[in-house]
């Protein structure tokens, strides 16, 4: 008991739980946490990051979409998300909220200038992933997206140390110089005993819109190879689409813009994939 001014007993108050604890108890709210990771960059990983999500939320499953890319955020972007997190009444950042089934998270949204350079070491960069797990009200959700950046640094590694059970899926392209990229994500998994549920192949090949004709960019068949030798399911091949690109700049669902387009149905499978994966 502590006493009041007036010589009263008040009960004293519980004290604030660690951001470790308060990590922990966010992530029992969620059933699946999965990383999207690559190997190298320019392989298009967060547009499968920001579909996939549209995907599994198109769904009807609560999905947060957590950008931990802290150098090059392009989440909020890519949603058409504008402005600040605010905190709420629990003294919890909200997550910006996309649609009724999809929120988002990202190191830009705290930033009043969206063009300042992030310098940080991996010490900083470990805090500020717990505080996007622990210190935002998530609430509910079945899935857990996190957007990494490329390699197998500090974020992907944090994300493993913090969350036991996430899982991965990593992006490449078809080409011989991002599959071995890949390869060395697939070891880095194995390494901290992180499950791949597999390997999305995207810009796998491009349709001309004027003859019909089919032509392979980057190769073909690389994602299929490397998944076999590696004993991994390949989820999807994704086809190079100048509309994702222009869709993910405008801010706008390239899915609801382009629902008959072959890349949106190829979304659609990976996420019922993902689906019947998570729940077996």
């Amino acid at each position: 008991m502590k006493n009041s001014p007036n010589g009263a007993g008040i009960m004293d108050q519980p004290p604030e739980p660690s951001p470790d604890e308060q990590a922990r108890r966010s992530l029992t709210r969620i059933k699946n946490k999965i990383i999207v990771m690559s190997g190298k960059g320019g392989v298009g990983k967060s547009s499968v990051s920001v579909n996939l999500a549209i995907a599994l939320a198109g769904k009807g499953s609560t999905v947060g979409l957590m950008d931990v890319d802290v150098h090059g955020p392009d989440i909020p972007r890519m949603l058409g998300l504008r402005g600040m997190l605010t905190a709420n009444a629990n003294r919890k950042l909200d997550p910006m909220r996309y649609s009724d089934n999809l929120s988002a998270v990202s190191i830009e949204s705290l930033m009043p200038n969206k063009d300042d350079a992030i310098i940080w070491r991996g010490p900083v960069k470990h805090g500020a992933i717990r505080q996007f797990i622990g210190e935002v009200e998530w609430g509910d959700l079945d899935y857990l997206i996190i957007d990494s950046p490329p390699g197998t640094g500090d974020e992907p590694l944090t994300v493993a140390q913090l969350i036991k059970d996430a899982r991965a899926i990593i992006v490449t392209t078809p080409q011989e110089v991002a599959l071995a990229d890949v390869r060395k994500s697939i070891n880095f998994c194995r390494t901290v005993k992180m499950e791949i549920l597999g390997l999305v192949e995207n810009m796998s090949s491009y349709t001309c819109p004027h003859c019909g004709e089919s032509v392979d960019i980057f190769g073909s068949g690389g994602g299929e190879r490397t998944a076999a030798l590696a004993g991994l399911k390949l989820l999807g091949r994704i086809p190079f689409d100048p509309n994702i690109v222009k869709c993910g700049d405008a801010g706008v669902s390239y899915q609801e813009q382009y629902a008959d387009a072959p890349a949106t149905r190829v979304f659609g499978e990976i996420a019922s994939q993902i689906s019947d994966a998570t729940q077996s």
